[in-house]
């Protein structure tokens, strides 16, 4: 009799990250249980593995309960509208995926004696008065402004892991994400990426809110998934950061995208979005000393694929 296949239940893995943590357990020879409602989620993400043997789509609001027959080894809870226009759009759906479906997630590791991994977010740090931030730093977040139904989300999401892991003993990591990028991004999801890409793509002038001293910390994907499944596989407990720590301004990026690809683009200036951090960058000292982790790909080839990617989607 063979050995039985570990079974991983990942929540928004139709989305830009879960998508690409779906083929990593798959590629792992695990059974993988992927959990969207498909509100941000795309189908053409998970569309290759919707044959395979190891692979089960269940559309569903997590929010909502969910039960599962059979072992379960790993449950990872990426479900939330992560961009702006997503969250703005949705901001009651966000708040319950953030509270409900954290809820519902630890309970089903619980029942499962699974190992549960959340989805966090450098969110969590707010208009941070701390840089970089290390993952001891409480943040600075305004709770009634527009981004406060993600960023508190979120919050609450790490406090009741953590009461899980204290009360209930479930074995749980924290994961806190900063700005990833690449194939599979929505062009319109709001983001400095794709919006930059896509502007560039029809010569359309790059948006640059503020004057574009703000900095951001821009990670691969394929970085981000490595880092996410050495902490899975690690003993740590407590939130880590994972990002890549090379920070530039709005401003450099966009004359960066502009280099990189065949456009006319100008750039303008727009006034800053409310409670929009001013910077962003992550201390990962953490990764580095307990995951053996950092990121890999530099800036610039990981953008040359993401606008090819963009590029060959014929949606551009």
């Amino acid at each position: 009799m063979g050995k039985r296949k570990k079974t991983v239940v990942i929540t928004g893995g139709a989305g830009f990250l879960g998508s690409h943590l779906c083929d990593r357990f798959v590629g792992e020879g695990m059974k993988v249980f992927c959990v969207d409602n498909l509100i941000t989620g795309n189908i053409n993400n998970i569309r290759h593995l919707l044959k395979g043997p190891g692979f089960r789509l269940i559309r569903h609001d997590i929010s909502k309960e969910l039960r599962l027959t059979g072992p379960v080894d790993y449950v990872l809870h990426f479900a939330s509208p992560a961009s702006p226009v997503d969250y703005l759009n949705y901001p009651i759906p966000t708040l319950k995926v953030g509270a409900l479906g954290s809820h519902i997630t630890l309970g089903i590791a619980k029942l499962k004696k699974a190992r549960y991994l959340l989805a966090s977010t450098s969110e969590v740090y707010g208009d941070p008065q701390v840089h970089p931030q290390k993952e001891t730093y409480w943040g600075h977040v305004n709770p009634i402004g527009p981004r406060g139904v993600y960023d508190e989300a979120k919050r609450f999401a790490e406090a009741i892991t953590m009461a899980y892991h204290r009360y209930h003993r479930v074995d749980t990591r924290i994961v806190r994400i900063f700005n990833t990028y690449g194939p599979r991004m929505r062009i319109n999801d709001g983001r400095v990426v794709p919006n930059f890409i896509h502007q560039a793509m029809h010569n359309k002038p790059l948006t640059v809110y503020g004057r574009g001293t703000q900095t951001r910390s821009f990670c691969y994907y394929s970085d981000l998934v490595e880092g996410i499944f050495r902490l899975l596989q690690s003993g740590v407990t407590t939130p880590v950061n994972i990002g890549n720590p090379d920070e530039f301004t709005i401003l450099e990026f966009a004359r960066l995208v502009i280099s990189l690809s065949d456009t006319k683009s100008k750039i303008v200036f727009k006034p800053l979005p409310t409670d929009d951090p001013k910077q962003r960058r992550p201390d990962i000292t953490l990764a580095r000393k307990y995951l053996g982790w950092v990121p890999r790909v530099k800036l610039k080839d990981g953008l040359k694929t993401t606008i090819e990617w963009f590029a060959g989607q014929g949606k551009i």
